[in-house]
């Protein structure tokens, strides 16, 4: 029994913090690997990216494995967050030796961030060094292999999807060869996640798995959304993030190969993509659990397409499992409210799209997003 998220490579636990009322929609996500760390790549493929700590990871460099990788709120404000990270780490003697003394550790923490400044109403609600502590505290405290809670939770809180609500989501794949590879997104793209002639998910288009909405009901939809986009602030900086992860024993180039191909599954899912206010960046984690075989030149590739399917997959989970929210900062309908109703000519896909359904806040219960 797997959880179809990124836990489902051992020993990867995933943490959420998050913040919302009173001005905030922020909140901050860490990827906590097992004690030792694991191998980590990155590739970085928009134009205005948030980001710490990439350099080290190039192949070229001397940082082999990392013990965490931090996405985060609130632009480049919300790096701070890794800080919390870093000090949880070095309490733990986790990180790079740096001296003779086993706490003599300066723990590397790639983070990046996506833009939500303002989303909740107060431009200066922005995640901090706690709430990155509170994110790898409740990563540490999860169960192996646990389910990761999706849509607006932790860096996905204030996340937006075009002039839809975003959020975060999970998925994974079990090859032939018994290696897992997973994903774990935060959508929050400038470029639009949905079809204005039909009202499809991009994402499902390519998974060969569209539910076409009636005409009345996308209709409906399109103009709702029409008049919210005229409301809210044009935003000026988006991001799609992810980790890309496999428990395949690669080198930091192989993982670097994986964290560039999985950048199509974005393109499949999001369109436009890595535009100059995008800055989209995918992180690739190898824990090494199962060697490639070295026989087999190509065996890298049925992993490379695996992290570009499987990463398409987490975006659409993102956007399905997001909540409606309306607040100071603007209005953002999610995808099921618009079109996951009977009404709108769709099954089992919750209420109608009328406008009828009661918005959840950000942070509220429901039933979990149907597995897509």
């Amino acid at each position: 029994m797997t959880a179809d998220a990124l836990t489902d490579v051992t020993g990867l636990r995933v943490g959420h913090a998050t913040r919302t009322g009173d001005g905030w929609l922020t909140g901050t996500t860490v990827v906590l690997a097992p004690e030792g760390g694991v191998v980590a790549a990155v590739d970085v493929r928009g134009g205005g990216p948030g980001t710490k700590e990439t350099d080290a990871l190039d192949p070229r460099n001397l940082v082999q494995k990392v013990e965490a990788v931090v996405l985060t709120g609130g632009s480049a404000y919300g790096l701070d967050a890794a800080s919390g990270v870093m000090a949880w780490l070095e309490e733990r003697q986790r990180g790079v030796r740096v001296g003779p003394d086993p706490a003599h550790v300066v723990p590397v923490v790639p983070a990046a961030c996506v833009f939500d400044l303002g989303r909740g109403g107060d431009f200066r609600a922005r995640p901090d060094a706690a709430l990155g502590r509170a994110a790898v505290e409740a990563a540490a405290a999860s169960e192996v292999g646990a389910a990761v809670p999706e849509g607006c939770v932790g860096a996905g809180t204030g996340a937006v999807v075009g002039t839809l609500k975003g959020g975060v989501g999970s998925a994974s794949t079990v090859l032939g060869s018994g290696i897992t590879v997973a994903a774990l997104v935060v959508a929050n793209a400038a470029g639009e996640v949905l079809d204005p002639g039909t009202g499809v998910l991009y994402g499902e288009l390519f998974q060969g798995r569209a539910e076409y909405p009636e005409a009345q009901a996308h209709e409906a939809a399109q103009r709702r959304l029409a008049e919210l986009a005229a409301k809210n602030a044009p935003p000026p900086l988006n991001t799609t993030l992810a980790v890309v992860a496999t428990d395949a024993a690669l080198s930091k180039a192989q993982a670097q190969k994986l964290a560039g191909t999985a950048h199509d599954g974005i393109a499949r899912a999001v369109r436009p993509v890595h535009l100059l206010n995008d800055g989209d960046t995918v992180f690739a984690l190898a824990t090494g659990s199962h060697p490639l075989d070295e026989g087999h030149p190509l065996a890298l590739n049925e992993i490379l397409a695996a992290g570009a399917d499987t990463l398409t997959r987490a975006i659409v989970r993102a956007v399905r499992a997001a909540e409606s929210v309306t607040g100071a900062g603007g209005a953002w309908p999610s995808y099921e409210e618009l079109y996951g109703g009977e009404g709108a000519g769709r099954e089992g896909r919750g209420r109608g799209a009328g406008g009828g359904a009661p918005q959840l806040k950000c942070g509220e219960k429901r039933p979990p997003a149907p597995k897509v």
